[in-house]
């Protein structure tokens, strides 16, 4: 299956978790189209000075894979900074938030896939 760019879903989503100014999405897989493995197939765009606010996984787990510009992540509380090639992955029950803290848009890919298959 090939999906061209112009097909793919856009998404925006102000104040994601309580965070700063509007994620955009770009999603280039469904979650109807996983196979019941996940529920974010995407490339996140956050603005200068946007965030997602700090949250918790709970049946599922997220990994951020940094692609462009700069970002504050908190892992269970504690501060670090990513930069392009780096990634983080918060596991089921653990909590994280991101920020970007550059002057251009952060572009990372998100994936959250569930612990469990549904329907299993």
């Amino acid at each position: 299956m090939i999906c061209k760019a112009e097909a793919q879903r856009r998404s925006q989503e102000p104040h994601l978790k309580g965070g700063k100014d509007t994620v955009r999405l770009i999603h280039f897989l469904e979650e109807t189209q996983s196979y019941g493995t996940g529920r974010l197939f995407g490339i996140s765009i956050i603005p200068p000075g946007g965030s997602i606010g700090y949250h918790t996984h709970t049946g599922d787990f997220e990994v951020y894979y940094i692609l462009k510009g700069t970002a504050k992540v908190v892992d269970n509380g504690v501060e670090d900074i990513l930069h392009p090639g780096d990634s983080m992955i918060c596991r089921e029950g653990d909590s994280h938030s991101i920020e970007n803290i550059g002057d251009r848009d952060l572009e990372y890919v998100a994936i959250i896939l569930y612990t469990n298959r549904k329907g299993e």
